[in-house]
């Protein structure tokens, strides 16, 4: 028997209900003041932002380079100055040996010795080391250790790098090495970000006006998002002071910033506009959006934080930034979401469907209407149907088709962040590449061996010898001993091939498995990467444990049913599989490397995958939830399960595709970064979106559903009364803050 209801009091529904809905003025002040103290607050965030955090702290090759650093400031050079006597060479110069070049690279070697802040200055002139000389003898290099963390290495380079780079005499100076590929990676970054946004912002303006119709509602969801963006650099500014945070993270504010705030935006302004059309007033309205979309958000909200929150568990800076960033711009896009938006629909009314801009190329529809409705709601139904009709080819066919497409993953091969993430005419990659085909070994990338306590020089002699046999290895240098009378010395072993390459990863064990009688301990480059890929190993079951059982639990909450979690997991995971396998496809495989514009390494970076799975899969649940919390709701009302799953597509499924498409153009916008790991990451992240829009929840989530049947409802006695307890859902409380909707009353929870 059907109910009709009053319409709710404003209280009705909690006390903030309460409070936004009958004090919207004051609600909206409150979040101008706290928005102004964010701007404040997060000013000069970039300025404090680092570009390094791929290492593990607690790792053997982590110690070592800080030993070194306190011990031997200049073992490990992060400056190459490379020395192009190239225009001397074509006037019948002799090269880097000549006498007018060698004076005139004394003379600045010299000179960057004496500069604050740097330290360990050696030179081809002074040591005659054959791997510091070109092949040809046309360029040689001036290596150097800037002293500091990463900031304090910026400002050093910031100040000297204009004195020391183009012609000096005969001599021409280009500056690369790990210090000034992190200057050059930190400032593309920003300047890539800027853009970026510049790009962003408009589209999905226009998008948004396409979406809603009318040009006071597209508006909204971008108040949310600059609000959700401003409050997250001031957060990030806050921990600054308190531990390291990547300069990549910032990315990820303004994706997700503008990305969620959209999503959260379409559902409850959609709501919201449909509680207008079915007769109530602003405020009755916004209280049963609150109370069912609202509460749809914040589950949202909270699968997506669980998912980017996994990344704490990992010990590099690189990835905890982006669980700082992402878990606050995630939940202050929900609270702005929850606060500023119902205030601002209560003081708006009627006038939220104002100037529709739709009017002006085409017929448009009644006021208020949304994507999913209409006639784009009857698209939706009748895709449904079809898929329902033949829901076994559809789930067999989809699962194939996204398990095909990530089959190229399987070859993954994992690398680490040098120069080529940088354009190919950025300065630090074109010195890099000229060394890496000009030079012989690896200078800068070889093996540093840091030992302690060897009781004399016998035993560091024999330990060289057994290192110099290993394969690989094209010669030892040292052991240089420490001045202070600590027991430190080291060796630097000059490896074959690739600085980071599988021949120096291998060499990494090898060295580490020689035998001596003191301690030992393996950096470089090929350390710090194998040692950063056996850190994600032993974190991944984990970190992957709590965001599965995090997900299992919260769904289960929202829906009250034993099977729908497991699908909503599975589902999701299925729905990745088309973003890595095109990350390795085309970043690894460098399929599509001209038409992108980047240089491939032939690997992925380690972190990358982890930080893509976090991120997509959260995204995933977003739209999961989005879209089986309206079909709870049409079966909780109705007791038609296929019936459900028709409504709730039909009601969603336009919103959530046109949400897709708009965080799809930010994340391409983010992906047009010219640094590849940021293109990597946009790109693919815009993949899985569309990919789980537009196939996961299309096609595949209402033919599994159609096979499973009632049976999706289903839960053991003792869950149903916890979720009884202290579950949630979209659908109004019954009985007394059931929607005024005529319809079937609900069905009980044990019909189910």
């Amino acid at each position: 028997m059907s109910q009709v209801k009053k319409p709710p009091s404003p209280g009705e529904g909690g006390r903030w209900t309460g409070f936004v809905t009958t004090r919207p003025r004051l609600s909206l002040l409150l979040a101008l003041v706290v928005t102004a103290l964010a701007v404040f607050a997060g000013g000069g965030v970039a300025d404090r932002l680092g570009s390094g955090g791929w290492e593990d702290p607690g790792a053997g090759s982590t110690y070592a380079t800080k030993a070194l650093e306190r011990e031997f400031p200049g073992s490990q050079p992060n400056l190459l100055l490379l020395v192009d006597t190239g225009a001397a060479g074509a006037a019948g110069a002799a090269g880097v040996d000549d006498p007018a070049v060698a004076a005139e690279a004394e003379r600045l070697t010299a000179r960057l010795a004496a500069e604050p802040g740097v330290t360990g200055v050696g030179s081809y002139w002074r040591t005659k080391m054959p791997t510091l000389r070109s092949e040809d003898g046309r360029q040689a290099l001036i290596a150097a250790r800037v002293l500091g963390d990463e900031k304090t290495a910026n400002a050093v380079l910031d100040r000297i790098v204009p004195s020391y780079r183009g012609e000096h005499g005969p001599l021409k100076v280009s500056l690369g090495g790990p210090a000034a590929v992190q200057r050059e990676v930190t400032s593309t970054i920003q300047e890539d970000l800027l853009r970026a946004e510049l790009i962003a912002l408009p589209v999905t303006l226009v998008l948004l006006v396409l979406v809603f119709g009318s040009a006071v509602a597209a508006l909204l969801p971008l108040g949310v998002g600059i609000v959700a963006i401003i409050g997250t650099n001031a957060v990030l500014r806050g921990l600054t002071e308190f531990t390291d945070v990547s300069v990549f993270a910032q990315n990820l504010t303004t994706a997700l910033g503008l990305g969620l705030a959209v999503d959260y935006a379409l559902f409850i302004v959609r709501r919201f506009r449909e509680e207008l059309a079915a007769g109530r007033d602003p405020v009755a309205a916004v209280g049963v959006t609150l109370r069912t979309a609202g509460r749809t958000v914040l589950f949202s909200a909270l699968t997506v934080a669980v998912a980017l929150s996994a990344m704490l568990f990992f010990p590099m800076y690189f990835l905890r930034s982006f669980a700082y960033a992402g878990v606050a711009v995630v939940l202050l896009a929900a609270a702005a979401a929850l606060i500023v938006l119902p205030a601002a629909l209560v003081l708006l009314g009627e006038r939220v469907n104002s100037f529709d801009l739709r009017r002006l190329w085409r017929r448009a529809g009644p006021a208020g209407s949304d994507p999913g409705r209409a006639g784009g709601g009857r698209g939706w139904a009748r895709l449904t149907d079809l898929v329902m009709r033949r829901a076994p080819v559809f789930a067999v066919a989809t699962t194939a088709g996204l398990l095909l497409l990530g089959l190229p993953f399987l070859g993954v091969k994992f690398g680490t962040v040098d120069d080529r993430q940088l354009p190919v005419t950025a300065e630090s990659h074109v010195v890099q590449q000229h060394i890496r085909e000009g030079f012989p070994g690896s200078p800068g990338g070889a093996l540093t061996v840091l030992t302690e306590g060897a009781s004399g020089a016998a035993d560091l002699d024999a330990y060289k010898q057994r290192v110099a046999a290993l394969p690989g290895v094209l010669g030892v240098e040292g052991p240089v001993s420490s001045a202070s009378g600590t027991g430190y010395a080291y060796f630097s072993v000059l490896t074959q091939g690739e600085e980071v390459g599988q021949e120096a990863q291998d060499l990494v064990g090898l060295v580490r498995a020689v035998d001596a009688p003191f301690d030992r301990a393996v950096t470089g480059q090929a350390a710090v990467l194998v040692d950063a890929r056996d850190a994600i190993a032993e974190k991944l079951p984990l970190a992957l444990a709590v965001v599965v059982l995090a997900t299992l639990l919260l769904v289960f909450l929202l829906t009250g049913s034993l099977l729908i979690p497991i699908q909503a997991v599975l589902l999701n995971a299925l729905s990745l599989t088309a973003m890595f396998g095109a990350v390795v496809w085309v970043f690894q495989e460098g399929h599509l490397s001209g038409l992108l514009s980047f240089t491939s390494t032939g690997d992925i970076e380690t972190t990358l995958p982890v930080l893509m799975f976090c991120i997509a899969f959260g995204l995933s649940m977003d739209y999961g939830v989005f879209l089986i919390s309206r079909i709870k709701e049409e079966y909780d009302r109705t007791g038609d399960h296929e019936g459900a799953v028709r409504a709730g597509l039909t009601r969603t499924g336009g919103l959530i595709t046109a949400a897709a498409v708009i965080l799809a153009v930010v994340m391409v916008a983010i992906g047009s970064s010219r640094v590849t790991n940021t293109k990597m990451l946009g790109l693919g992240i815009a993949l899985a979106v569309l990919m789980d829009a537009m196939v996961v929840r299309s096609l595949l989530v209402p033919a599994v559903m159609k096979l499973t049947g009632k049976a999706t409802w289903w839960a053991p006695a003792p869950l149903r009364r916890l979720h009884e307890r202290f579950g949630l859902s979209e659908g109004e409380p019954a009985p007394t803050a059931e929607q005024s909707e005529p319809g079937p009353a609900p069905v009980p929870a044990g019909s189910r």
